[in-house]
């Protein structure tokens, strides 16, 4: 299957203030954002659940658990890269941003929860065990949380799946971290 990346001139006139938004943060427009603007309204739902989920009550680290955990599950050639170039924007440190690409412990029980929940989300479709729903709240966190999680998730899965139908070659900005 065959995707464009549009550029400001090229892109259908409704997503054409979404682009010049994502060249005016980004200094260029993302790949990914350059696919998205095929359907405007993708675009920006992608772009305003990216802006929501930064809001939700998760810090940057614990953002990045459940953004790369995603990333990770669906094999995104596109978002690791870019999410682990994202993470050291944020200062995250790198022990975490590695056990995540490797799969080996994090540095805190909580986060290590956070990633097993974010993943048994995925895998059980949101239908988590009581075993694994108390272990969530014993490590701090509670239905707010629950929700952010599938916040995040529908963010990830607007992209992840978009990147691996269109291929989305990767930016030059996120080349260092693939």
């Amino acid at each position: 299957m065959s995707f464009t990346l549009y550029t400001q001139d090229s892109a259908p006139a409704e997503a054409r203030e979404e682009l010049a938004d994502s060249l005016k943060n980004f200094g260029w427009i993302p790949n990914l954002h350059a696919v998205l603007a095929e359907a405007p309204p993708v675009l920006t739902a992608y772009k305003k659940l990216h802006e929501l989920f930064q809001q939700s009550s998760f810090d940057q680290t614990e953002l990045t658990v459940v953004w790369q955990t995603i990333n990770l599950e669906n094999r995104c050639h596109y978002c690791v890269p870019a999410h682990t170039a994202i993470a050291h924007m944020m200062e995250v440190d790198q022990a975490v941003l590695e056990a995540l690409i490797k799969g080996s412990p994090l540095p805190s029980d909580k986060l290590e929860v956070l990633r097993d929940t974010t993943h048994a989300l995925i895998a059980q479709r949101g239908d988590l065990t009581d075993d694994q729903l108390t272990q969530f709240r014993t490590a701090g966190y509670g239905n707010r949380q629950l929700l952010e999680i599938i916040l995040g998730l529908a963010q990830k899965i607007i992209s992840n799946y978009t990147n691996r139908l269109a291929s989305t070659p990767l930016d030059d900005a996120f080349a260092p971290f693939s």
